[in-house]
């Protein structure tokens, strides 16, 4: 498919949708295509019937088949980021810890984003397409928070993607992490508590406890205890915005360096020890390989990067 031009205004535009489209929802289709443009545009102009599929008007959950011809209308963009220069994402190479012909897997530093927005200029995804000419149609098959560091999986091909969403939503994608939260946490503990997302006026995303929120739940095991400290294996079987952080702060247990949920005077206490970031690792991540043919019966693929050695000078200093 020909890829948008970068101007005030487009034309009208008819796309043939082929085989990596194929089952895609018609508002994330265009939302992933046109880089710039809000997602309340998007939704807008599908209500309003300008976007057509084999000229007939159709609902946001319309899932593209093979062959639709969908048209695209006039829309303005906003004038697209500047993709990063080569020499400054070249370390993203040497960060791959897993790559074969449908998916690749970094080990993410903290710090760094996963794609660009919200004054972010770019991220691993955009990194990665500016690296390889073939990247085009890469994407992010989940998310990690730009503090978070650690395994993160991209999927190469369309059909890879829709698999492993299908995966997650049958609870075989499974992630582990490794976190240090204030207090001894003696035994394992199950949270289920839901969580409402939200923006305040600055525009910063905040995450709260909520009956009105989505389900989510989140297992913390102690795996070393410090004399005011726990350094906890944690496992998500729901994938929440800032899950482990709001879950560990509810039950009295905020993660070390966080500093939107976590204990101001307790973070101070963790810089004596040389932290000097959120310490939230996602450890590991073990998933159906997108190559089989069943997600329950498919080959699992698991992929694991150790703790920064920031981290483990922390611990070492515990």
């Amino acid at each position: 498919m020909k890829e948008i031009e970068k101007i005030a205004y487009q034309n009208v535009e008819i796309v043939e949708i082929d085989s990596e489209h194929t089952e895609q929802r018609v508002d994330n289709f265009l939302i992933s295509r046109l880089k710039g443009v809000p997602k309340s545009r998007v939704y807008r102009i599908i209500r309003k019937g300008e976007v057509r599929v084999n000229k007939k008007r159709v609902k946001q959950t319309y899932r593209l088949c093979e062959g639709d011809l969908l048209r695209i209308p006039p829309i303005r963009l906003s004038a697209p980021n500047q993709p990063p220069k080569r020499s400054s994402v070249e370390w993203l190479e040497d960060a791959i810890i897993y790559e074969d012909d449908l998916v690749l897997a970094i080990d993410k530093p903290s710090g760094i984003a996963v794609h660009g927005g919200s004054g972010i200029q770019y991220g691993v995804i955009e990194g990665l397409r500016a690296l390889r000419s073939e990247a085009v149609n890469y994407e992010l098959v989940h998310r990690l928070d730009r503090a978070t560091s650690g395994v993160l999986l991209v999927a190469k091909k369309r059909r890879a993607l829709r698999f492993l969403h299908e995966a997650i939503r049958e609870h075989r994608f499974e992630k582990s992490y490794l976190a240090l939260i204030s207090g001894k946490l003696r035994r394992s503990q199950t949270v289920l508590a839901p969580l409402h997302k939200f923006t305040l006026s600055s525009g910063e995303r905040v995450v709260k406890v909520d009956s009105a929120g989505k389900n989510a739940e989140t297992i913390f095991t102690p795996k070393q205890n410090f004399a005011t400290t726990s350094l906890v294996d944690i496992k998500i079987v729901t994938g929440r915005t800032h899950q482990i952080r709001v879950h560990g702060a509810h039950i009295g247990h905020p993660v070390a360096g966080d500093d939107r949920y976590g204990e101001r005077e307790f973070n101070r206490e963790m810089v004596k020890f040389g932290l000097k970031r959120l310490f939230l690792h996602a450890a590991e991540l073990s998933f159906p390989h997108p190559g089989s043919n069943d997600i329950a019966e498919g080959e699992m693929v698991t992929v694991g990067a150790l703790l920064p050695k920031q981290l483990l000078n922390v611990l070492d200093c515990l």
